[in-house]
């Protein structure tokens, strides 16, 4: 029997290969999705990590503890750093190392223009 009459109605061909048609970025994921991952993991680091670390230390350790222990937060900036190093994180920890850099520009400048805002209508 030939291969044209099995299980096809009304003289069907076999489609070409589906994996053929692929990009072949395919297997390793789409382009686009480390980056944004890597900046929004950032941007949720530099905004959730600094308070989960004060509320921790202060329900451990009290005020005065914290005060004190608060600088230690910048310790979160070796995680970006440290997926620097190998090959096959370094664009994921670039997109973090920007996504942080960034929101903490953003949180900085907001804040000058606040103030300013305010001390200019005081005045």
């Amino acid at each position: 029997m030939s291969d044209v009459g099995d299980g096809r109605v009304g003289g069907e061909v076999a489609a070409p290969d589906e994996r053929s048609r692929r990009p072949d970025w395919f297997h390793r994921g789409h382009p686009v999705f480390f980056p944004l991952a890597g900046f929004f993991t950032g941007m949720v680091a530099v905004i959730v990590v600094p308070g989960l670390y004060a509320a921790v230390i202060k329900w451990l350790a009290g005020y005065k503890r914290v005060e004190e222990l608060f600088p230690f937060v910048l310790l979160m900036f070796v995680v970006p750093i440290g997926l620097l190093v190998p090959q096959h994180t370094r664009r994921f920890g670039r997109y973090m190392l920007l996504g942080m850099v960034s929101t903490l520009l953003v949180v900085a400048g907001v804040g000058i223009a606040v103030v300013w805002f305010l001390l200019a209508k005081d005045a």
